[in-house]
This record gives C-alpha cells, sequence and structure tokens, in this order.
C-alpha cells in the first residue's frame, strides 16, 4: 500500500514503506530457482538412463559419450540417493578452423536416483566401456524369516 495516497507523508511512514518495499522485493528474489538447480535440472532432463532389476543386483545404464573415467563421477548422497554426473567440455578450436554446425552436446551430464532399501549402497561398482557407463548397485539378501520362539510352559 501506498501511504501517500492517505497523505501520510510523514518521515516515518516513508521510511517504512521503503522496508516494506525492500522486504517485498527480497521473497521474490529468494524464491526463484539457483543457477546450479537449473544447470542440474537441464542436465537430469538432457541425460538419458536405462534401469534394470535383477535378482541380485539393480543395473543403471548411462550414456556419456566423449567423457573419460576421470570425468565420471558416482557417488552415494544421504544413504540412498545414487548420483551419476559428468561434464563434456568443448574441444579447443584449433587455429584456422570453425565450427559449421554443432550438434553433439556439451555441458554437464547428471541423473539422481533414489535407491530401494535393500541396495547395498556399500557394494557399487562401475565401469566404462565405448561412452557407455554401467552402474551395479548389489541387493541385501532378503532378511531371514523369524522362526518362531517356544516357550517351555512349566506345571506348578
Amino acid at each position: 500500500m501506498d501511504y501517500r495516497v492517505v497523505n501520510l507523508d510523514s518521515p516515518l511512514f516513508s521510511t517504512l514503506q521503503h522496508m516494506i518495499d525492500l522486504a517485498d522485493d527480497g521473497d521474490k528474489s529468494s524464491h526463484a530457482p539457483t543457477r546450479s538447480y537449473v544447470r542440474d535440472s537441464k542436465a537430469m532432463a538432457a541425460t538419458p538412463a536405462d534401469v534394470k532389476e535383477y535378482p541380485n543386483s539393480y543395473v543403471f545404464i548411462i550414456d556419456m559419450p566423449g567423457l573419460k573415467s576421470g570425468d565420471i563421477k558416482v557417488q552415494v548422497e544421504d544413504d540412498n540417493v545414487l548420483v551419476i554426473s559428468g561434464e563434456r567440455k568443448r574441444e579447443e578450436e584449433k587455429e584456422g578452423a570453425k565450427y559449421v554446425r554443432m550438434e553433439r552436446r556439451v555441458g554437464k551430464l547428471m541423473r539422481k536416483f533414489s535407491l530401494p532399501e535393500n541396495a547395498n549402497t556399500d557394494a557399487i561398482s562401475a565401469v566404462c566401456r565405448d561412452g557407455v557407463l554401467t552402474v551395479t548397485v548389489q541387493k541385501l539378501p532378503p532378511p531371514q524369516p523369524k522362526k518362531p520362539k517356544t516357550i517351555e510352559v512349566k506345571i506348578g
């Protein structure tokens, strides 16, 4: 509300109006997504993946074209979120060469997967072959069924 419309043009009210305006501006920027969030969201949307379930494991297959094993990170966050990321950088331009067409994707590649409860986060392996990353997460063995406990009945 503009207090000057109500003829309250005193320094006190103008200071209050300025403080309210600053608070409103601050609220707008705090709800905006951060630059890294937007970049990660785009990377996740543009990184296709296949997920297979086997009797003893889960297998995640992700295309990582042009990346070396040192450029790829496989991490587990919060004990159950598998994060696979990498970044493909643009090749250095050689003197006298210029791009006529550039269609291959450059930038960040990323996927996040929530692992099920039976995933063994201590037994994860990753292999990159011919630009395809295969991450295998072993399953925990199923819990043994509890045997019924027999209580001896005493006659008193």
